[in-house]
């Protein structure tokens, strides 16, 4: 998918970086090479320049263009995975928490930024890598699901709603993966505030004792 935007300044490597840190360097040239040219036009080349190394470097590193791609892949989705997990485990045990903990997690500015979405978009989009995300990243997104659908199940059950918490799990889970589309929409963009929005009010139509447009609600306090 390309991008209108200028194309950034290239990443500066430090001379004496650690082999490491090379590599996250060059992962992030490829995000933004991806967002810029799409999957198929990122080529080693163009990498090397917006990283600012020479074409061996990139080279040495990852040797072909679907072993970078494929490195690339895997850091998204484990950067996805860390940030809800992360979330999930600094949020209180109540499941209304819980579901706003993972709900933010979505749209927290580290992982949901312009360039990553279209990199996300770039994949998604891309046929040749669905068996390797299948293969690599499955078990991450099982998870993910298994949690909402467990967080889910615990509100419906604390509140009494007469929902299916697998259905509700997958509306919510859909409608924050359509957001992110959304904004990358360039006929009628929208802030990543409104996004968040967004799918708080599809959790409010869901459990409206729980929450609103606004977020997670206050508990009420009988006087």
């Amino acid at each position: 998918m390309n991008r209108t935007a200028a194309e950034p300044a290239a990443i500066a490597l430090p001379r004496k970086a650690s082999r490491e840190h090379r590599r996250q360097q060059l992962i992030d040239a490829t995000i933004e090479s991806l967002a810029r040219r799409g999957y198929a036009q990122t080529t080693m080349t163009d990498v090397a320049v917006t990283a600012g190394v020479s074409h061996g470097l990139v080279n040495f590193h990852f040797d072909t263009k679907e072993k970078l791609l494929t490195e690339t892949l895997l850091y998204l989705a484990e950067e996805y995975r860390d940030n809800w997990l992360a979330a999930l485990a600094a949020a209180p045990a109540d499941p209304a928490a819980q579901l706003d903990a993972l709900i933010v997690a979505d749209f927290n500015e580290r992982i949901c930024t312009p360039s990553k979405l279209v990199a996300w978009c770039a994949f998604w989009a891309e046929a040749q890598s669905r068996p390797i995300y299948q293969e690599k990243c499955g078990a991450n997104d099982l998870a993910y699901i298994r949690n909402l659908e467990e967080i889910c199940a615990r509100l419906v059950a604390a509140g009494n709603y007469r929902h299916s918490p697998q259905r509700v799990a997958r509306v919510l889970r859909v409608t924050a993966e359509g957001t992110w589309l959304d904004l990358l929409s360039m006929i009628e963009p929208y802030s990543r505030d409104e996004a968040l929005r967004t799918v708080y009010a599809c959790a409010a139509a869901f459990f409206p004792d729980h929450f609103d447009e606004a977020g997670l609600r206050k508990p009420s306090v009988d006087n």
